[in-house]
């Protein structure tokens, strides 16, 4: 079917031909948003629990102060903005660029426990991809990308997974939402078992993590490099005082 304008016929929005790659697009998009994707996102709480510890973090709300805060100071800067310009830069098998992010992440991690993280988790997505049906092997597949890109970091990873597995004309701002949702959802998991709080206060705390998503994905999206940072002294701080804490449930 379709609908009549003053220039003629255009096609339906819903018509099977075009349904099926939006279809497609928002299936891979729920796929790499899913916690059950074995990434081990579940052994991390980037400071959380250091914050807990250092009674920072007591109750639903001053998780949900803390973890909004965090998002709009480290992954909105940081992450979610290499993931953009490196989903770009795999499209394009832009070895150079993607060397300068994947340089970048490993020299902004200000905690080993940090840095541990992004390369564990990098190496978990290109393993995943690894492990997919052969007509799903990442593109470009690890054969043609140089030796030093094939263990990259997790932003520059998650990348190499949203460029095989979305089309190149979805919009980088819906890719970088199922990073970003991956992230808050997985942040409101680690504050239900280090707070801890309840299941009903975990999902308030992600429906306010949800909300302020858009606004900062859509500023990471288009972020120049030169406005790109990851500076978060007191998460930094607690990070480093995690790694010799003497109770833990997470790897960070």
């Amino acid at each position: 079917m379709a609908t009549t304008t003053g220039t003629g016929m255009r096609p339906d929005p819903l018509a099977p031909e075009a349904s099926a790659t939006d279809d497609g697009a928002l299936l891979a998009l729920l796929w790499l948003a899913s916690p059950a994707l074995p990434l081990g996102g579940f052994s991390y709480s980037e400071g959380l629990e250091a914050a807990v510890e250092a009674g920072l973090v007591r109750d639903e709300a001053s998780a949900a102060a803390w973890l909004q805060a965090q998002l709009r100071l480290a992954p909105a800067r940081a992450d979610l903005a290499v993931t953009a310009a490196a989903l770009a830069a795999w499209r394009q098998a832009d070895w150079s660029a993607l060397r300068e992010l994947d340089g970048w992440v490993r020299r902004t991690r200000e905690s080993a426990e940090l840095r541990l993280q992004t390369e564990q988790q990098g190496h978990a997505v290109v393993q995943w991809l690894g492990s997919l049906a052969p007509e799903l092997h990442p593109a470009p597949p690890p054969a043609a990308v140089p030796q030093d890109l094939r263990q990259p970091t997790y932003p520059v990873a998650y990348a190499w997974a949203l460029a095989s597995l979305t089309p190149p004309a979805l919009p980088v701002a819906r890719a970088l939402l199922a990073a970003g949702f991956a992230w808050c959802e997985a942040m409101a998991q680690a504050a239900i078992k280090a707070v801890p709080l309840g299941q009903a206060a975990g999902q308030r705390l992600l429906a306010r993590l949800r909300a302020a998503l858009p606004a900062l994905v859509a500023q990471a999206a288009t972020l120049p490099a030169a406005q790109r940072q990851s500076f978060t002294p007191m998460l930094a701080i607690l990070s480093a005082r995690h790694e010799t804490q003497y109770s833990r449930l997470f790897r960070s």
